[in-house]
C-alpha cells in the first residue's frame, strides 16, 4: 500500500511526550504513514513570529494537507495570536468535530451511556477575534455569523449524522436574545434539517442545552453550534465521559484537515512522563478515518480500549477499587502496543 504523507508537530509542555508515544503507536500498527516533522508554537513566538508559525511550515503544511498537532502554548501578554484560531481560519477548516463517549465501568463517569458528537462552526462567531476599545471604560467584540458559514457546518452535521448512523441532530443557539446572529443560524439549521427527512432535527436554547449535557447527555446525539458555544460544552461533555484527557478532536475543511487533542499543553507536568496520551491518539484514529486507513483505525481502537478494560490507567483516569495499575506514558503506551 503507498503510504500516505502527513504533517506531524510536537507542540510545547507534554506535547513532545504525548506525540512520541502516538507515532510510536501507528509504528507498531505498521500504519501507512509517513511524516515531516514542524516547528510551531511558544518558541516560534519567542523568535518573533507573532503568529506562532513560520513561513516554511504553512509550505509543509499546505503540500501534506493533514496535519496532526501536539497542544501548544501561547506565550501571556499581547501581540500573540491563537495558533489554532489562525490555522482553522488560513486553512478553512470550518467544521470543529468532538465525540465524547464514556467508557463506563472501565473508566469513571456519572453517565455511563453517553455517546454524543459535538459539531461546532471554527472560523466565525466571536473567535473571529475583532475586539475594539471604543472609550477608557468600554470595549466591544463583534460576532460574525454568515449564512455561508451557517450552511456548511450545518449541513456537514446532518452528514455526519447520516455517515454514522446517528438518529438526531440537535442544534443550539441564544436566540431568544441574540436574534439576527444566532437567529440566522436557527433559521438555516431549520431549511437544511428539511433536506434530511430520516434524522430527527430539534432546536434548545443553549443554556437548558448545556444543562442537558450535563444531567441527560444519553438523550443527545448530535450536536451543531456556532463557534463559542461548541467549544465550551465540548470541554464540559468530554469532561462529563471520563476525562479531557480522553477526547481527540478533528478540524475539516475542503481541502486540509488538523486532528488533535482538546486538552493543553499542560506545562505543570511537562517532563514528568505521566501524562495520558489518549487524546492525542483518539485524534490520530480520526485522522486514520479521515485517510481512508479504517482498519488500521480499527486496530488501534481495540488495542486502547482492551487497555483500559484491563485496567491499565494513567493517573488522570485511575481510580482506587476500579483501576488495576497506575502507569506512566511510557508504560501505558507499551501497554496498548502490547495488544
Amino acid at each position: 500500500m503507498e503510504k500516505k504523507r502527513i504533517t506531524v508537530t510536537f507542540g510545547d509542555g507534554i506535547g513532545p511526550e504525548i506525540m512520541r508515544a502516538v507515532l510510536r503507536i501507528l509504528q507498531a500498527a505498521q500504519a501507512p504513514l509517513e511524516w515531516d516533522v514542524i516547528e510551531i508554537g511558544e518558541a516560534v513566538y519567542r523568535r518573533g513570529i507573532s503568529s506562532g508559525i513560520p513561513a516554511e511550515a504553512w509550505d509543509v503544511i499546505r503540500a501534506n494537507r493533514v496535519l496532526l498537532k501536539a497542544p501548544v502554548t501561547t506565550p501571556q501578554g499581547g501581540g500573540y495570536k491563537s495558533i489554532n484560531v489562525t490555522l482553522r481560519k488560513t486553512l478553512g477548516l470550518f467544521a470543529n468535530v468532538r465525540p465524547c463517549k464514556a467508557y463506563s465501568p472501565f473508566v469513571a463517569s456519572a453517565h455511563p451511556l453517553m455517546d454524543l458528537v459535538i459539531i461546532r462552526e471554527n472560523e466565525e462567531d466571536l473567535y473571529g477575534g475583532i475586539e475594539h476599545q471604543q472609550t477608557v471604560e468600554m470595549t466591544q467584540v463583534l460576532k460574525l455569523i454568515s449564512h455561508p458559514g451557517t450552511e456548511s457546518i450545518v449541513r456537514y452535521a446532518f452528514e455526519y449524522a447520516r455517515a454514522y448512523g446517528r438518529r438526531k441532530v440537535t442544534c443550539m443557539t441564544k436566540d431568544n436574545i441574540m436574534k439576527i446572529t444566532d437567529g440566522l443560524f436557527h433559521r438555516i439549521f431549520n431549511t437544511v434539517a428539511q433536506e434530511y427527512p430520516d434524522i430527527q432535527a430539534e432546536h434548545q436554547i443553549v443554556d437548558i442545552g448545556a444543562a442537558r449535557v450535563a444531567a441527560q447527555p444519553e438523550t443527545l446525539d448530535v450536536i451543531v453550534t456556532p463557534n463559542l458555544y461548541g467549544d465550551i460544552l465540548s470541554d464540559v461533555a468530554a469532561q462529563l465521559a471520563g476525562s479531557v484527557g480522553l477526547a481527540g478532536s478533528s478540524n475539516i475543511g475542503r481541502e486540509m484537515a488538523m486532528f488533535e487533542a482538546i486538552h493543553g499543553s499542560a506545562p505543570d507536568i511537562a517532563g514528568k512522563g505521566i501524562a495520558n496520551p489518549s487524546g492525542l491518539l483518539q485524534a490520530a484514529v480520526q485522522m486514520l478515518v479521515h485517510l481512508g486507513l479504517g482498519e488500521t483505525a480499527q486496530r488501534i481502537e481495540n488495542a486502547w480500549l482492551c487497555t483500559l478494560e484491563d485496567g491499565i490507567h494513567t493517573a488522570d483516569i485511575y481510580r482506587e477499587g476500579l483501576s488495576l495499575k497506575r502507569v506512566g506514558t511510557e508504560e501505558f503506551t507499551d501497554a496498548i502496543i502490547e495488544r
